[in-house]
């Protein structure tokens, strides 16, 4: 198992809303990468799944478009 501390965070779009991935953990090939994220809104801090976290809309990198929290709350039920 490894974890990583992400320095800079990077900010994130997962299933209760936009947050900052502060962490990952991985526990080998045959498991997802997890995310560890604290929730803006909130503060609470959730594990996320690597198919469950979207990168939030940046310009400068070419991400345009937000992904749409409403579309991620119907892909994760």
């Amino acid at each position: 198992m490894g974890i990583l501390q992400l320095n800079p965070q990077i900010p994130v779009l997962c299933p209760k809303g936009e947050g900052y991935a502060i962490a990952l953990i991985d526990y080998s090939q045959d498991h997802d990468i997890l995310f560890v994220i604290v929730i803006n809104e909130t503060g609470e801090i959730w594990t996320y799944k690597s198919n469950e976290v979207r990168a939030v809309k940046n310009i400068s990198m070419g991400r345009l478009l937000q992904a749409k929290s409403a579309i991620m709350d119907t892909e994760f039920q």
